[in-house]
């Protein structure tokens, strides 16, 4: 197995529910390390800029406005294959097509309300974890 770190978000819908807490039980349960967090509110240019990469899809006006609605988490998991550990453990992005004990099953309120971001690549998730952390906002475990 291959020690991974993946960028975690909890969006503004999970975290004005007060499920924070419970998400991060979720992580912690399934034997990810949280080494490192905070809650920050996106600004439009900071939320437009991480999700630049849908700027020509249709949703993407409503995506950065949601994601500006709100507080949100953001986090960096450690682990064995933490990228799709955590993927698994958020479930599919439509919630109506989550698994049962899935963070969007569970949690999320529609497929553009949907709880939970994370990395869907090792490539991805160093560009997503360095858009949002310094490296020494990365607290390695030491016990």
């Amino acid at each position: 197995m291959s020690v991974e770190k993946t960028l975690s978000i909890i969006k503004p819908d999970a975290v004005g529910d007060n499920n924070v807490g419970k998400i991060l039980q979720r992580f912690e349960d399934k034997n990810l390390e949280i080494v490192a967090s905070k809650m920050i509110r996106l600004s439009k240019e900071k939320a437009e800029g991480f999700y630049s990469i849908h700027k020509d899809k249709p949703f993407f006006n409503s995506l950065v406005k949601f994601m500006t609605s709100g507080p949100v988490v953001v986090q960096v998991l450690k682990g064995d294959n933490a990228i799709m550990k955590n993927r698994e453990i958020m479930g599919a992005t439509n919630p109506a097509e989550a698994n049962e004990g899935t963070i969007r099953k569970d949690f999320a309120k529609s497929i553009d309300e949907n709880a939970v971001h994370g990395s869907d690549a090792l490539e991805t998730a160093k560009i997503e974890i360095e858009y949002f952390f310094e490296n020494d906002e990365i607290c390695e475990r030491t016990k």
